[in-house]
Formats: C-alpha cells, structure tokens, sequence
C-alpha cells in the first residue's frame, strides 16, 4: 500500500471526528472515501495531509512515517491535495497560481537571487513553460494571464488541480472535485483524473456523487460517525447492508445506487 492508515483519531472539543479509522490505498488506483455528512472524511484528509494534527494512530506514505508531519513536509514526500473549495490566490495571474505548486523554487531561498541569479532565471523559465503545458492540459490556458478572482468555480477547482499537479506527486487527494460545478467542467476534469492512473498517479477522491465513485474507482472504502465500516470494490459496496442502512438508507441496492 502507499497510504497506510491505521487507528487514526481525531475529537474536537470532547466530540470524535475520526475515530480508529484505519484503511489502505494502493498505489496507482483511484479510491474513492465516501459516507454521509459527519462521517470524518474530510478531516481524514486534514490528518494525513498535515494541516491539522492527529490524537493517535498511524499515517504512512510510501513506507514513510508522516504521523503529525506539517503539510509541507507531506507534501515534499509526494501527497499533495486539492480542497472542496479551491484556495487560489484571487489577485495573481492564472499562471502564476499554478507556477506556485512547482518544488525546487530558488528564488524562494534567502539570498540565492543575489549568488545564483542565472541559476534562479533559469528555474524560473523551466517553471513557467511547464505551468503553461499544465494550463494547456487542463484547458485554461487562454486564461493565462487573467486573475484567478475572475474564474468561476469549476475553473478554480480546475486550477488547484493543475497547481497541485505541478509537484509531481505520487499520490494527490482530491475533496468532492464535482460539487458545484457544470457538467462539462466535471467532465473534463474526470478524464484528467483517469489520465492521472495511467500515469501511476494515485488518487484517493472524496466524492457523494454516486454515478462517479461507480464510474472511476478501483476501490470504495465507506466511514460512518468516524470510523471505516466498509470497503471493497464497487460492485461489492453496491451489495454492502452496511453501507445501504448507514450511508444510503433501507432502499434497495438498485435504488439507492
């Protein structure tokens, strides 16, 4: 497994919002965490992704210990993540948004503008030209130098995605990527998902659309009030009573899903 998750806990004023959560991803799939509202999914990825700090358990990447790593240091290893609702920086060019997700940025280190000024120019160009290759990719590139506060929302999601793609990670989790969006936006960024497992990129997705999670995913893993009370392919989780009384209602399978 590249993620491996194990008793993971996490309470907010005396209220557990993950509570002995523990599950694996595996590298090269697209695993999709679903669960109704409440069930710690999001606060799963602020855990391993390091922007809050776990009470217990165990979080490894890639054979890595990064239990209670800050989220940079995560995302130096290679997991990076993607917010349900996208973080851009609204008075800085399209471009220079996703320019801001490329590792190895000289320019960003005290005093290498005045020793190596060549060497950063030099960074800077190779960022540049592959920032516009990823907004090529995306399908933003004729936006390139507009403000990214004038974006509507699928094309912000479609820009956090190109940024976060510009580190190259090995694995990148992705919060409702479709909530709010028009569906040719969804579409599009659906297939850049699938290109990514091509890619060997792994992608674990929290999604409740389920046509989608149905559609993409190698492997479904279901949390309820904290904790993972399901997992398996999606057929499987189609036919999971567990998961249709707590996630899906007493429906039948074949309504529900």
């Amino acid at each position: 497994m590249l993620l491996e998750i194990d008793n993971l806990a996490k309470s907010f004023g005396g209220v557990a919002a993950v509570d002995g959560a523990s599950f694996g991803v595996a590298e090269g799939s697209i695993t999709a965490l679903i669960g109704p509202n409440g069930a710690g999914k999001t606060t799963v990825f602020n855990l391993v992704s390091g922007f809050i700090r776990p009470d217990r358990g165990a979080v490894r990447f890639a054979g890595r210990d990064i239990y209670g790593a800050r989220g940079d240091v995560v995302a130096r290893a290679g997991l990076v993540r993607a917010f349900q609702a996208p973080r851009v920086l609204t008075r800085m060019s399209v471009l220079e948004n996703v320019m801001l997700g490329a590792n190895d940025q000289p320019g960003e280190r005290f005093g290498m503008t005045l020793v190596a000024p060549g060497r950063v120019a030099a960074r800077e160009r190779e960022i540049e030209a592959r920032a516009r290759e990823m907004l090529a990719l995306i399908r933003l590139d004729h936006l390139v130098d507009d403000y990214a506060g004038t974006l509507s929302g699928g094309q912000r999601k479609l820009l956090e995605f190109g940024r976060a793609l510009m580190s190259e990670p090995r694995m990148i989790l992705l919060d409702e990527p479709m909530a709010g969006i028009a569906p040719v936006l969804g579409q599009q960024l659906l297939q850049h998902v699938q290109d990514l497992r091509a890619r060997r990129t792994t992608v674990c997705v929290i999604e409740h659309d389920m046509d989608v999670v149905m559609s993409i995913s190698d492997r479904v893993i279901v949390m309820d009030e904290g904790r993972v009370i399901a997992e398996g392919t999606p057929s499987e989780i189609q036919r999971d009573e567990r998961v249709i009384e707590a996630y899906l209602g007493r429906r039948a399978p074949s309504e529900a899903l």
